[in-house]
């Protein structure tokens, strides 16, 4: 699947990484993800986990940038916005994306234990979810991995 994606997938998905970094050396756990207007090329939301920082468990990435990006587009449906995350996202973060109508899903690493794409509830392969968005895994799939080994490495 990665080898199908652009050139300008891989550049997001390494603002995506950079932002899990910040993340990381914040004590949370190093997960990044940025929306882009697929109309302008343009990104619109920026942001790492802030679960610690915010006493929020729901404040992951892809939560934190749903929310940003709807403020500034003034709209909750995000029809010609997409997403990348450096981790599968959870099942939460599945919900709320199709909520959101995010167009497509670009992801990182896999999430055998938490994710809600591939694993888990795979959310959007459910009757009840009424917004799919294409989904495409595996993007920079061995940086995510070794920022998150790493950190729960250090945890230890």
């Amino acid at each position: 699947m990665a080898n199908s994606i652009s050139r300008s997938s891989q550049n997001f998905m390494e603002i995506a990484l950079s932002e899990a970094v910040a993340a990381g050396k914040r004590q949370e756990v190093p997960v990044g993800a940025i929306i882009v207007d697929s109309n302008t090329g343009s990104i619109v939301a920026a942001s790492g986990n802030r679960t610690e920082e915010l006493n929020d468990a729901t404040a992951h990435a892809e939560m934190l940038v749903l929310r940003k990006a709807s403020e500034v587009l003034g709209t909750r449906r995000l029809i010609h916005c997409d997403l990348y995350v450096t981790l599968e996202p959870c099942t939460m973060c599945s919900a709320a994306i199709s909520l959101s109508r995010i167009r497509r899903l670009y992801y990182g690493a896999d999430d055998p234990k938490s994710g809600g794409v591939e694993h888990g509830g795979k959310f959007f392969s459910q009757s009840t979810c009424h917004h799919r968005p294409d989904v495409y895994g595996g993007i920079n799939e061995v940086r995510s991995q070794k920022l998150l080994k790493e950190f729960f490495h250090n945890k230890r």
